[in-house]
């Protein structure tokens, strides 16, 4: 958001928005969707620096112009925004749907991977995870302490080839089982990563791209991660 706001205060300093600028606006928009509260404080700041200038006699002479700016402004963010789908999809076990699921979206991942879950003891799982540290994604990793110890458990085995764990050190379980991809995209469900869950259990996974509910997820895991490290 912090970056959006510079970009409208940049552009409004010579009354026009540019072709170029148009583009970068646009491109900053369509990186990640934004909830509807944070599409109001782009508008509202755009409206706010037209206003500022409204009031000081020196910006008269430029107010055609600085509507005309405005308008742009809006024009940009309501075309690019209508251009936003949310994209949703389920999986269920037993079976093998939803550890495909997961391991597609884990090799598809390119700069973050945040994983939240309770026990990872699946090598097909494990090994996806480590193919994204490999190729320089940058991996976190929140998990329970107890069933880190367990007999199967591939949480030591990541940590010592490198990969960043915060573990909970308390009596209760971090029982999660959810992963953040690139800050775009949420997967959550009751699906653990093992072998059983895809066997036996009935289990499902959900993944979305819906912003309001990444943010939510996103959040959560920082305030697990801070607290556990």
């Amino acid at each position: 958001m912090k970056s959006l706001l510079a970009h409208l205060d940049e552009s409004i300093a010579d009354n026009v928005l540019s072709t170029a600028e148009k583009r970068s606006l646009a491109e900053q928009l369509g990186e990640q969707p934004l909830r509807g509260d944070q599409l109001r404080q782009v508008r509202n700041h755009a409206f706010s620096l037209v206003q500022e200038r409204a009031r000081d006699p020196e910006y008269h002479q430029t107010m055609p112009a600085l509507i005309s700016w405005l308008a742009g402004i809006v024009k940009t963010i309501d075309k690019v925004q209508t251009k936003v789908a949310v994209h949703s999809q389920v999986w269920f076990s037993p079976g093998d749907e939803c550890r495909n699921a997961l391991i597609n979206h884990l090799r598809s991942c390119k700069k973050q991977l945040d994983i939240c879950v309770f026990t990872i003891a699946d090598d097909r799982i494990t090994e996806a995870i480590i193919e994204a540290h490999k190729r320089g994604v940058s991996v976190r990793i929140v998990s329970d302490n107890d069933k880190s110890s367990d007999r199967g458990s591939d949480i030591v085995r990541m940590r010592e080839l490198g990969i960043p764990m915060a573990l909970d050190e308390s009596r209760a379980h971090m029982h999660h089982k959810f992963a953040v991809f690139d800050g775009k995209r949420v997967l959550n469900g009751s699906f653990n990563w093992t072998r059983s869950a895809s066997r036996y259990n009935e289990e499902n996974i959900v993944s979305t791209t819906d912003p309001n509910q990444v943010e939510h997820f996103q959040e959560q895991f920082n305030e697990l991660w801070e607290r556990f490290n």
